[in-house]
């Protein structure tokens, strides 16, 4: 396994430079009112798919580079939860998703050794999103791509605070009509696209449309992609030029991970070589570009809050294993870091300073709070998450632990199983048998060497503030299959 190692010196190509030159140059103007606000959200992205991270990374990424070198760049960026439906519930409302029992991809409930625990598949009702908050503050909001948040109208983004909805509803993938590629089929697209065009792109152009239009804001723009989630589709023109450029690695693609299923051998991705996943991150980050764009051609960029995520690891276990994500652990559906280590990047004019770097852990449930600080909105009903803006300005947050709860059994081979990092530690609970894992991801961020016998005091103390989570959040565990063993508890 190669060292763990972001390389900040890389050389960028002369047009990002004067792009970023560009946006400067537009930041240096003063503008007055509340700021606007684009999110974009990637699904499936791992955090060493993008070159901002992994400057040996097999995808091009230019634009979301060019992000980072003119805003904040997270080290220790994480996911709430290591599948899609918990996470995006934690960037909605700023909580723990399992306060709701919302702690898988709706609606997962594949069974194992045990029946998983209970879940709730809509975001509920009574729950006050992001948009709400900022609609209320006279925000012109706005939504598009995928939501998997609920599984009928009445939960879809247009009764969740979003004035515009395009093309989010129920489904977890872009499987109606031609998936990525027109005809969409769409039942929240109410004009459906010429024949071939692509879905990235289609999002982007619709996104810096809404751009255009309410300039004059304040905005909200939430572009949350269908991409990188399978079916694993990808333009023909860049699906050619990484098939050429896939020739030319050489090395072992495939190595073998722990299986939850059975007793053969899981294969986990150890080589960024495929192509057809590579024209997908590609287009994707062609898409971000667009509307990064439009922010400087309406005027914008220096008054606008960007903020750039994936809501969960990258695949590698499962689905065609399309990505690796060493030297981080696993992928989607573990709570490795591979699983819940994300890219997060935020431009905040006036805060941020470009091109900086924080290892200060953030989370999910941190984007609510933040964007509520941000334009002055007070949030008076409990919430998990924490205002970023201390760290945005080079400094720390409040002490504090992140916590994860995955009660299930992932497509991916994922481990029913919960987490707790401290500091540089992280320790990893199994709900199968109650089996800890004690790690220093300082020392060893892919987690091979499991410490729990060395530091048994460490071990109970993390365990200890783990268990009393639990018990505040009101957590849910795996179920007694009839006839069947009967499951841990902590």
């Amino acid at each position: 396994m190669r060292p763990f190692k972001i390389d900040f010196s890389r050389h960028l190509p002369i047009y990002v430079v004067l792009l970023l030159a560009a946006f400067l140059s537009s930041c240096s103007i003063e503008r007055s009112g509340p700021p606007n606000i684009l999110v974009f959200l990637v699904d499936d992205l791992g955090y060493m798919d993008i070159g901002a991270n992994n400057p040996d990374s097999f995808y091009e990424t230019p634009h979301i580079d060019g992000l980072a070198d003119s805003g904040m760049l997270f080290t220790d960026g994480y996911a709430a939860n290591p599948v899609c439906s918990p996470t995006r519930y934690a960037l909605m409302t700023g909580k723990h998703p399992t306060r709701a029992d919302a702690t898988n991809f709706f609606s997962g409930k594949r069974s194992g050794k045990f029946d998983p625990a209970p879940l709730v598949d809509n975001m509920p009702l009574d729950e006050v999103t992001v948009a709400e908050v900022l609609k209320a503050e006279g925000y012109r909001t706005y939504f598009a791509g995928k939501w998997h948040l609920g599984e009928s109208e009445k939960y879809y983004p247009q009764n969740r605070g979003f004035d515009i909805n395009i093309g989010g509803h129920t489904r977890g993938g872009p499987y109606t009509g031609n998936k990525y590629f027109s005809p969409f089929d769409n039942p929240q697209m109410e004009v459906d696209s010429p024949e071939g065009d692509h879905l990235p792109d289609r999002l982007a152009r619709d996104t810096a449309k809404f751009i255009d239009e309410n300039k004059d804001g304040p905005l909200f723009a939430y572009l949350s992609f269908y991409s990188v989630h399978t079916p694993l589709m990808g333009r023909p023109d860049l699906v050619e030029k990484y098939e050429k450029r896939a020739k030319e690695i050489e090395g072992t693609e495939f190595a073998t991970e722990e299986q939850i299923y059975g007793d053969k051998p899981r294969q986990v991705r150890v080589l960024q070589k495929h192509a057809v996943y590579a024209a997908m991150v590609e287009a994707m980050d062609e898409a971000i570009g667009k509307v990064l764009q439009q922010l400087e051609d309406s005027g914008v960029a220096g008054n606008t809050i960007v903020v750039f995520t994936s809501d969960n690891g990258g695949l590698s276990t499962s689905e065609g294993l399309p990505t690796s994500n060493l030297p981080l652990r696993g992928g989607k559906g573990w709570v490795y870091e591979g699983g819940i280590r994300e890219p997060w990047i935020v431009r905040y004019p006036g805060v941020t300073k470009p091109g900086s770097v924080s290892d200060v852990p953030i989370n999910s449930i941190d984007l609510l709070p933040t964007l509520a600080a941000a334009v002055g909105a007070e949030v008076t009903h409990e919430i998990d998450g924490l205002n970023l803006k201390p760290a945005l300005e080079g400094g720390s947050l409040e002490q504090r632990s992140l916590y994860w709860h995955y009660p299930h059994y992932s497509n991916q081979g994922g481990i029913p199983s919960g987490a707790i990092r401290e500091g540089d530690f992280k320790l990893i609970e199994r709900y199968e048998d109650g089996r800890v894992h004690l790690y220093n991801l300082k020392e060893d961020i892919g987690e091979q060497n499991d410490l729990a016998q060395k530091y048994p005091e460490k071990v109970s103390k993390l365990r200890s503030q783990l268990h009393a989570w639990y018990e505040e959040v009101d957590a849910k565990f795996l179920q007694q299959k009839e006839d069947g063993p009967e499951p841990w508890r902590p």
